[in-house]
């Protein structure tokens, strides 16, 4: 295993479990002091495997505790050089008719207003300590375009591409970089429904058909992408979003959409 982060400090969001906490674990395996953020408990679970890991329990979508796990990071690791906020949350695929505002605040607090408070904390700890830095925040294939999820979700991780090249373009001159990252189909606990409800039918083989690859993808697979968009590999590579989905987003698979108040079998 290389040592492409040895002493850096890194903070990872949404740890607990799927890509956050394979983030997590990749840095610390490539030498990083990592501060790990969720706000379950099984962020002890992702720390339990290496002592450069340190859980922190708290709300990505809460000023007050990205504010103190940025601090936390600083005072523990005397700085801050990589922050990846990655904590989201899906709300299903209930249509634009199943869903109340109250649904899209919920979400759009975790998923768009998480990021916008780590980058807002974490650029301003950087700046502060006159030190580079990397952001990276996790979007998602469906912030393209539609078909990839529910209207709330697609349209925060819509947000999350326009506030990496906005924040990109705030940051000018300070030497932080704020990319994305477009997941496809993961299997996550995010996904994890679809992917159960296949093996269930013996319907395995059908999963990722849609893209180029014929399969979903790992936790893994997205962490190394978010590995290199941190790294000095990608030092010239700011404001963009790299898509990471088998090649699904090259063209426009077809699927049959669903007509309002149709029945489903």
């Amino acid at each position: 295993m290389s040592a492409r982060f040895e002493g850096r400090s890194v903070v990872v969001t949404g740890a607990g479990s799927g890509i956050g906490r394979a983030v997590a674990r990749l840095f610390a395996a490539e030498g990083a002091r990592v501060l790990a953020l969720d706000l379950g408990a099984s962020v002890e679970e992702t720390a339990a495997t290496n002592g450069a890991i340190i859980p922190m329990r708290g709300d990505a979508g809460s000023e007050t505790d990205v504010a103190a796990m940025v601090a936390a990071a600083v005072d523990r690791h005397g700085g801050l050089d990589i922050l990846c906020a990655n904590a989201g949350i899906s709300g299903g695929m209930a249509g634009l008719f199943e869903q109340c505002a109250e649904d899209w605040e919920t979400l759009l607090r975790v998923n768009l207003i998480g990021p916008f408070l780590a980058i807002k904390h974490g650029a301003k700890a950087m700046l502060d300590a006159g030190r580079p830095g990397a952001i990276v925040c996790t979007a998602s294939v469906a912030g393209l375009r539609a078909g990839a999820g529910g209207p709330a979700y697609s349209a925060s991780k819509a947000g999350v591409i326009n506030l990496v090249q906005t924040s990109a373009q705030q940051l000018t001159g300070t030497g932080i970089r704020v990319n994305a990252v477009c997941p496809g189909l993961i299997e996550t606990g995010m996904t994890q429904a679809v992917y159960d409800a296949a093996r269930a039918k013996g319907r395995e083989a059908s999963i990722g058909q849609l893209n180029p690859l014929k399969r979903g993808g790992a936790p893994r697979e997205i962490a190394n992408a978010i590995a290199f968009l941190a790294s000095e590999e990608a030092s010239y590579v700011n404001g963009q979003a790299l898509v990471v989905d088998g090649g699904l987003s090259t063209s426009h698979p077809f699927s049959k959409p669903r007509v309002l108040g149709e029945t489903t079998f």
